[in-house]
């Protein structure tokens, strides 16, 4: 919010839900050591106390934005940093002050009281008036707490169930649901990847799309695009069009190679399952295209692409079963195809 003020942007019309639960200290520290614990079996998270923060929804012990701006807020805060400092002393952690917290934490609520408010009604009142509602999902299918490869997975559910229950919309309410993806694959993280390029194809696609974490920084571990995970996160989501970034980006290696079916122990499928252990037995099956698509930057639409690249989108629609809709061409914000 104070960046975007600073570049002369109002934040007037942020609202936040009073549902929303929010992150304290003591989660960013919870997801340290138990990242620290698990060894070998690390996940990878991002250390931002995300996951220890569903943790407490799910416990009931965790401080919603209503509860931010209540007159309780305080005690609410204090048995929680008074219950985990007990877990941190078990493990010889610091602890954490509670009024250091409650200062810092009362400072952010006058900040944010006056944008926190009942979004239900909010987006129902819109859909009423025949306004636009759209949402937009953080992380990937395959990253989904139910549907993802468990447990390299983030806490909560990007697939389309995370709509309902992250909105207050109704299923009836959801008209076109948009996949987004990239032109190749890419994963921050520990986790089974049937695609990934482990070498100076997966180099040289990390630095062509700057596959580097938004908040870790860490580099993204690349590989090409696997149409049966595609077609997996199609079925799961109800998805209705494909939004396909980075098509410039893949298009600039001679050669281009999608997975389209596993091969599991000598038996071919084009099933895709989320079990570890028959993820990390499969060896991808492809087939390759011509790629140097030069710049595409300036086309407008699909027809001014070039042939390598429309057979490459025309490959994907056919296996998957629905229609590209948006074509990235560049790194620019209008640099993309709508059909």
């Amino acid at each position: 919010m104070t960046e975007l003020e600073a570049n002369g942007f109002s934040t007037d019309n942020l609202y936040i839900s009073e549902k929303a639960h929010i992150i304290f200290p003591y989660h960013v520290e919870m997801d340290k050591l138990l990242e620290e614990n698990r060894g070998a079996n690390k996940i990878g998270t991002t250390a931002r106390g995300i996951g220890p923060a569903y943790c407490d929804k799910f416990e009931r012990c965790g401080i919603r934005a209503e509860d931010l701006i209540s007159d309780n807020f305080e005690e609410l805060l204090t048995i929680n940093i008074n219950n985990k400092n007990k877990i941190f002393e078990v493990y010889g952690y610091p602890t954490l002050d509670v009024s250091q917290v409650l200062e810092e934490y009362k400072k952010y609520a006058e900040i944010l009281r006056p944008h926190i408010t009942d979004t239900i009604t909010l987006i129902h009142n819109a859909l009423e008036n025949e306004k636009k509602v759209l949402c937009e999902g953080a992380q990937a299918s395959l990253l989904d707490i139910d549907f993802g490869s468990y447990p390299f997975v983030t806490s909560s559910n990007p697939s389309i169930g995370g709509i309902c229950t992250g909105s207050g919309l109704g299923a009836k309410d959801i008209g076109e649901v948009y996949g987004v993806l990239k032109a190749y694959s890419s994963r921050v993280g520990s986790g089974p990847y049937v695609t990934e390029q482990d070498n100076e194809i997966g180099d040289t696609i990390r630095e062509l799309g700057h596959e580097y974490g938004t908040t870790t920084k860490r580099p993204r571990r690349c590989g090409w695009l696997d149409l049966v995970a595609l077609k997996y996160a199609v079925r799961l989501n109800g998805i209705t069009a494909l939004a396909i970034n980075h098509v410039d980006t893949v298009g600039k290696l001679p050669k281009i190679k999608v997975c389209v079916g596993y091969n599991h122990n000598g038996k071919i499928t084009t099933d895709f399952s989320t079990n570890i252990n028959f993820l990390n037995s499969c060896t991808p099956i492809y087939e390759e295209f011509e790629g140097n698509f030069g710049d595409i930057s300036d086309c407008k639409t699909r027809k001014d692409l070039p042939e390598n690249a429309q057979k490459y989108l025309a490959r994907i629609e056919e296996f998957v079963g629905v229609p590209v809709k948006f074509i990235g061409t560049g790194a620019g914000r209008d640099a993309m195809i709508v059909e």
